[in-house]
Order: C-alpha cells, then structure tokens, then sequence
C-alpha cells in the first residue's frame, strides 16, 4: 500500500493604499497568488499626472523567478484610453474658449 500526499494549499492577498497630498492621489496595490506550482505578484502604481505602471512577476514552487518572453516580469506604463480621450477633450474645450475669448476681445 503507498501513501501519496499530495498539497493542495491555495493563498491569496490583496492590498492597496492611496494617499491625497495638495489634490494630488497616488496609489498603490498589490495582489499575491500561491499554490502548489508557485507564486504569481501583480503590483500597480500610479503617480499624480503619470500613466499607470503595471507589474506581473512569477515564481514556481522553489522560489525561483520564472522568466517569460511575455510581459511578465516587466514594467509597463498604461494609460486608461478613456481617461486620456476625456483629458484631451477637456483640452480642446479649453483651448476653444482662448480662442473664443481672444477673437471676442480683439
């Protein structure tokens, strides 16, 4: 008769702050995955005015990085395609309302 153990062990964390100095947010989060095959990190940071910075990191069950020829393991900069569209439409409202000052004033 043969005894096999096997693990089966799940973990998961999550954690996040944000912080509002002179108007200005920055924030921070983390999630960790574990199992028997290893660990998976997914941090994220923004910056006032900066894009979002995005990092995905994996190990397997020795603790040793797991290198991807992916995006794991890098850091990219992303940028919410709404958020930037709705920028730029407030930009062009405001440069409409210079010129309009301007052509109205002259």
């Amino acid at each position: 008769m043969s005894n096999q153990h096997s693990s089966t062990f799940q973990s998961a964390s999550y954690s996040f702050s944000s912080s509002t100095v002179n108007g200005e947010t920055r924030s921070r989060s983390e999630a960790t995955y574990s199992d028997p095959s290893g660990t998976k990190v997914h941090r994220s940071s923004q910056d006032p005015g900066q894009a979002a910075r995005i990092e995905k990191l994996e190990y397997d069950n020795a603790g040793r990085r797991i290198e991807d020829a992916g995006a794991r393991g890098r850091i990219e900069d992303v940028t919410d395609k709404e958020e930037q569209e709705q920028r730029n439409r407030e930009y062009e409202e405001r440069i409409e309302d210079e010129y309009a000052k301007r052509e109205g004033g002259a």
